[in-house]
């Protein structure tokens, strides 16, 4: 059998759709000020960037009150370059040079993360991105862990990413070519160290041990939401095969979800991945200021266009995850064909 040439009236009809939504979204770009386009949001990285060294100093005081300071203001930060900043330099969305580009994502997720920078943009962008909610690509299986129950993992499980992390970094850096693995793990090590350093010669601690303690809590603090975040968006949703995945814009408006604005978590993760993931899965390009920007035209543009446009609270998703985790986290989700729109 000969493979047809021609595209299916299906996909023409979606290639239209996207096209349609793309130049709208394109037109918004254009008249908006390099401010909403990139500024917003590097002017948040460098603030916290800034706010580093009171955190490190709050931790000096012995008085419980600036020590919770300081834990909130350096896990917050942590948070921020690690997850919102790491996340927009993946995406080069923070800079149209190439060269800073790959700068900011090795500063952000080498440094900050602890994590290796092309095998996070091959897991993310290419397969996550380009695979949404297909099984065995990117379906968000890495974060099934089918072994645990339902409260070890939603509650417990959270607490390892900050040692998980670097320990799976340095498995995959056993199959990297030997350049870039010295790389990653010089850059690894300079910020776990640094880290470490500050702690004992600004923070005042006394011993390695409580040093290393406080790393895990200010490592540790979003880490509950975090997991959360990034199981409740995809997983639970339409999953497709491969061979019979959807259009773009259908699979993105199937296989995405929103959550609503929350300001400590839209400032930490950005709204990229809060409130307006539906719209970044659309448009991986944009910023986080402009992906809710864009968020009224899109969500009007699907519900105009009969298309869906999922969104959900935090409390709703968690209550679905307890009460249905074997199916959502254990077990294989059964696969969704959409006649007609392959």
């Amino acid at each position: 059998m000969e493979p047809s040439n021609s595209a299916s009236p299906g996909d023409s009809t979606a290639e239209v759709l996207l096209r349609e939504l793309e130049r709208q979204v394109q037109d918004v770009v254009r008249a908006s000020s390099w401010w909403e386009r990139r500024g917003v949001d590097c002017a948040i990285l460098a603030l916290s960037l800034l706010a580093l060294p009171a955190g490190f100093l709050c931790l000096r005081f012995h008085n419980v009150l600036a020590f919770a300071t300081g834990i909130t203001i350096l896990g917050m930060c942590h948070y921020t370059l690690t997850v919102k900043g790491s996340h927009l330099a993946t995406h080069s969305a923070l800079t149209e040079s190439k060269r800073w580009n790959k700068i900011l994502m090795i500063f952000f997720v080498e440094v900050c993360t602890a994590f290796p920078a092309e095998f996070s943009k091959l897991n993310h962008v290419n397969l996550h991105h380009g695979y949404t909610n297909v099984l065995g690509l990117g379906d968000s299986s890495t974060w099934k862990i089918p072994f645990l129950n339902r409260y070890i993992y939603m509650f417990l499980a959270p607490l390892l990413i900050p040692i998980l992390t670097p320990l799976v970094a340095l498995e995959h850096l056993r199959k990297e070519k030997l350049k870039v693995a010295l790389r990653t793990l010089g850059f690894m090590s300079l910020g776990l160290y640094s880290q470490y350093w500050l702690f004992l010669n600004v923070s005042g601690f006394q011993s390695p041990s409580s040093a290393l303690a406080c790393m895990l809590l200010t490592r540790s603090l979003l880490a509950h939401p975090y997991l959360h975040v990034n199981i409740f968006q995809h997983i639970g949703l339409p999953m497709f095969s491969p061979e019979k995945k959807p259009r773009r814009i259908h699979m993105m408006s199937l296989g995405v979800l929103n959550l609503p604005r929350q300001p400590v978590l839209d400032w930490a993760f950005g709204h990229s991945l809060i409130s307006c993931h539906v719209e970044h899965h659309l448009f991986p390009w944009l910023s986080d200021h402009m992906c809710l920007k864009v968020k009224p035209l899109v969500s009007k543009f699907l519900h105009d266009k009969q298309l869906p446009y999922n969104e959900d609270s935090y409390l709703a998703r968690f209550q679905l995850f307890l009460s249905h985790y074997e199916e959502f986290m254990v077990h294989t989700p059964p696969i969704t064909e959409l006649v007609g729109l392959q």
